[in-house]
C-alpha cells in the first residue's frame, strides 16, 4: 500500500489550559476526501487550523508525504500544497475578480501567474464571465467559488475548506460543492469541515465525527447512517 499524502498521529491542543483536541489520529490519500462533522465546539475549526499551521498543536505529529509538519509556520505549510479556506468568504469585496485572483498569486514565485489564472477561469467558467465585476457584487456561492479558484490556481495537494457553506441558500449550497467537486476531479485531496452533514457525508470517502475535542466515530462516510449523526450531532443534522 501507497503512504497517506497526510497522516495526523495522536493530535493534542491546547488552549491555555482548556484541552480542545484530544489524540486525533487519521490519514487522508492522494485525491480522496474526508468530511469533519461534529456540533459547534466540538474542535472542527481547530482541527483546520492546526492542519494549515495556524495553531501549533501541545504534542503529536503531523506529516505530509512522510514529512513532519508539526509546529512549522503557515508559510511553510503552503509551500508543502496546503491551503486552508477559512470560515468566511476571504475575498477582497472591492476588488474585481480578475484583481482577486491576481492578488492569489502575489507572493507565489517561480510559477506562471498568467497560467495559473487560466486555470483558475477553465475550472470557474463563470469567473472568467465576470471577470471585470467586483467580488463584493458576486452572490455568496460565486464569491466562495472565488475563494477556492484562488486557492486551486497554486495547484495545492490538499484544500482544508472550513464552512464553505454556511450562511448561504440551500441552492448556493449546490454551487459551492459542485466547486469542491471539480477541485477533487482535478486531483486535489479535501478536508472538509461541513454543518451540511448529509451533503458532506454524499460527497466524502470518509468522516471524522468529533465530540468535545475526540474523535467519537472514524470511517468511510457511507457506513454513517442517520442514527449515527443524530447521536452525536442532533435531530437537525438529519433532513426531514
Amino acid at each position: 500500500m501507497s503512504a497517506p499524502l497526510l497522516k495526523v498521529s495522536n493530535l493534542n491542543v491546547h488552549y491555555g489550559p482548556a484541552q480542545a483536541l484530544s489524540s486525533i489520529s487519521f490519514e487522508l490519500g492522494a485525491t480522496k476526501s474526508v468530511a469533519v462533522l461534529g456540533s459547534n465546539g466540538s474542535g472542527k475549526s481547530t482541527l483546520a487550523r492546526v492542519l494549515s499551521g495556524l495553531v501549533m498543536p501541545t504534542s503529536g505529529t503531523i506529516e505530509v508525504e512522510g514529512r513532519n509538519l508539526t509546529n512549522k509556520q503557515g508559510h511553510v505549510w503552503r509551500r508543502a500544497g496546503i491551503v486552508h479556506l477559512p470560515e468566511g468568504r476571504g475575498v477582497f469585496r472591492g476588488l474585481s475578480v480578475i484583481d482577486n485572483l491576481r492578488m492569489g498569486l502575489a507572493a507565489e514565485k517561480d510559477i506562471d501567474k498568467s497560467a495559473a489564472i487560466d486555470h483558475a477561469v477553465e475550472l470557474f467558467p463563470v469567473l472568467g464571465q465576470r471577470r471585470r465585476q467586483l467580488a463584493g457584487t458576486l452572490s455568496g456561492g460565486e464569491q466562495q467559488m472565488l475563494s477556492l479558484a484562488r486557492a486551486l490556481m497554486v495547484q495545492p495537494k490538499i484544500v482544508v475548506a472550513d464552512e464553505m457553506s454556511l450562511g448561504l441558500a440551500p441552492q448556493l449550497v449546490d454551487v459551492v460543492f459542485d466547486g469542491l467537486r471539480r477541485a477533487l476531479d482535478s486531483g486535489v485531496s479535501i478536508i472538509m469541515i461541513e454543518q451540511f452533514a448529509a451533503r458532506a457525508l454524499d460527497f466524502a470517502d470518509d468522516a471524522l465525527i468529533l465530540k468535545r475535542g475526540s474523535l467519537a466515530w472514524s470511517g468511510p462516510a457511507s457506513r454513517v447512517g442517520d442514527e449515527l449523526v443524530r447521536s452525536y450531532l442532533g435531530e437537525g443534522a438529519v433532513p426531514v
